[in-house]
């Protein structure tokens, strides 16, 4: 977007492409659909974004959804909106705004793009106090001299599409204060032991909270699904943007709560409890389960309720009832750590913000210099809020340069 942006603008653009085909993350987002942006109002979206989102409403105010459907619309990219205001292409196809993008720089006279070349690092030039961006020094020693760099090599999420971390080494290198990375929007591990046959299977309508010596840190609804060492799906996704860093940083695990009823109160679902019980007072507990649970999660939920497999109903005392019915609102699961980036969606940290200037994506520290994307320490929850902050302040620095 940012070499889009500029040669648009007439300027003279060199694409330096580290991989052999460029825009690989890009294919493979949203599971290969390619989910861009969300329709939620500028007011809506801030709070999905961590760090200092009002960083980006000088880049929102320029760019923002809107502008950004039109720009793939404009170029015959048809879009839908789906559920929680998602946008994707009518194609289903991630591909589609690749080839957009790609073939817009294609067809520009003023840009050149190479392929497998890989950037070591950038020089600078000090005058006055000042240092000036003039050329990339390229891994084979090569060296290109320009007026403006934009750093836009992605995170460390996927690092086989090419983003290694390498542009925060970069940053670094010029003296760039980088907030360490993190993986976020990632699988969460548990200490429990997971039974095979709940892995992949899938949970609707649940509600997962996760506590830190009994302080509620985030509480989220929706679905998730069971891997072998933990928990994933959309719902986990989103926790893990909460508490990731937490986690990889004290190295201390958080407790967290599965509610299997989050629509019923406890007093609701007690009542409940109780007429099913009498209902079925012959019935045996451990296939009566199935009132109440999905047959899957039924080898998950005997072991810890401590009740009897083969108890009928009506034997059940006023204590074991409470037992099920506190397993049924806070299943309770130890989370130890996250997946690697190899899963991660994003990354969570980067450059630090107070020292790029939000109105263009400049460094405060190197004139000429821009940084984009997930190399700023911005990161958001899923739902087309992180492709958003790349392509804005893609877009900023392409005006700016």
């Amino acid at each position: 977007m940012a070499a889009v942006t500029a040669a648009g603008r007439g300027l003279s653009v060199l694409l330096l492409e580290k991989m052999d085909q460029a825009g690989r993350k890009l294919r493979i987002t949203g599971k290969g659909r390619c989910n861009l942006t969300n329709t939620n109002t500028l007011r809506d979206t801030l709070p999905h974004i961590g760090s200092d989102a009002r960083f980006l409403r000088n880049a929102y105010g320029r760019f923002f959804n809107r502008e950004l459907m039109d720009f793939f619309e404009g170029r015959g990219v048809p879009l839908v909106v789906e559920r929680g205001n998602r946008v994707y292409p009518a194609s289903g196809k991630a591909l589609d705004i690749f080839l957009a993008l790609i073939g817009e720089l294609e067809a520009n006279p003023n840009v050149t793009i190479r392929k497998n070349t890989t950037v070591k690092a950038v020089e600078t030039f000090s005058e006055e106090g000042r240092r000036q961006a003039t050329a990339v020094i390229l891994e084979r020693g090569e060296r290109i001299a320009c007026r403006h760099v934009v750093l836009a090599t992605g995170g460390m999420s996927y690092p086989t599409t090419g983003s290694t971390g390498a542009g925060y080494r970069i940053a670094a290198d010029l003296g760039h204060t980088v907030v360490e990375p993190v993986p976020s929007l990632v699988a969460l591990r548990c200490a429990e032991k997971i039974p095979q046959e709940l892995v992949g299977f899938q949970l609707k309508n649940v509600e997962l909270s996760v506590h830190d010596a009994g302080k509620e840190l985030c509480r989220h609804f929706g679905e998730m699904t069971f891997c072998d060492d933990g928990l994933a799906g959309p719902i986990v996704l989103s926790t893990s943007r909460v508490i990731t860093r937490r986690l990889h940083t004290t190295q201390e695990p958080l407790a967290a709560s599965l509610d299997l009823k989050p629509a019923l109160t406890r007093e609701q679902l007690d009542k409940r409890l109780i007429a099913d019980l009498n209902a079925n007072g012959t019935r045996i507990f451990n296939d009566a389960l199935r009132l109440w649970l999905p047959a899957e999660l039924i080898s998950l939920a005997l072991p810890q309720m401590h009740i009897e497999y083969y108890k009928r109903l009506n034997q059940i005392n006023g204590d074991e009832r409470r037992r099920l019915l506190a397993w049924l609102k806070g299943v309770r699961f130890t989370i130890t750590g996250t997946h690697d980036f190899n899963e991660a969606v994003v990354t969570q940290g980067g450059v630090s913000l107070s020292e790029v200037n939000p109105k263009t994506m400049e460094s405060r520290l190197v004139s000429g210099l821009y940084i984009v994307g997930e190399l700023l320490d911005l990161d958001a929850d899923t739902g087309g809020y992180n492709l958003q902050i790349a392509f804005s302040t893609g877009h900023a620095a392409g005006q700016a340069v």
